[in-house]
């Protein structure tokens, strides 16, 4: 290991959590106000991961009062306290720059949906010699429709 490489080693966060484009994080950012040091967090969707190995970064942007903020985090930054996923984005780009001409309900991410996992039930004791039959698994329950209000009567 040369000089350079021992000096990024050292620089570097061990713990950093998994996290890609798409997704709603929020970051505990240290912010000093003179004397004194406070966390303060910023939470929006990452638009941006920038590899690298201690000059990476990733970009996050959120919408304030109307106007769209961004902000560029260093990865392996001792400024950041944590960074937590909220929610895990379904995209299919690595870049989503999109999102700036984009406005209101548009500029949302879709949310991934976690694998379902069916669990097999206790087999009942059959009689002696009898096959073994697992239960089919259930069926999961649709909503109803939303009933029709009734107008009210003219007088």
């Amino acid at each position: 290991m040369n000089a350079i490489e021992f000096l990024h080693s050292r620089q570097q966060r061990k713990d950093l959590i998994d996290f890609r484009t798409g997704d709603t994080v929020r970051v505990h950012w240290k912010v000093k106000e003179g004397e004194k040091e406070r966390v303060q967090p910023f939470e929006g969707v990452v638009i941006r991961k920038k590899r690298g190995q201690t000059h990476a970064t990733f970009t996050v942007r959120k919408m304030s009062y109307g106007v769209g903020v961004e902000r560029i985090f260093p990865l392996h930054s001792p400024r950041y306290e944590k960074i937590e996923i909220l929610t895990k984005g379904s995209v299919n780009r690595a870049r989503l720059f999109y999102l700036r001409g984009l406005k209101g309900k548009a500029s949302r991410v879709d949310v991934q949906e976690e694998k379902l996992e069916v669990e097999a039930a206790p087999v009942a004791a059959a009689a002696p010699g009898a096959p073994e039959v697992a239960p089919a698994p259930k069926a999961p329950k649709t909503p109803k429709a939303p009933k029709a209000k009734k107008e009210p009567k003219a007088k």
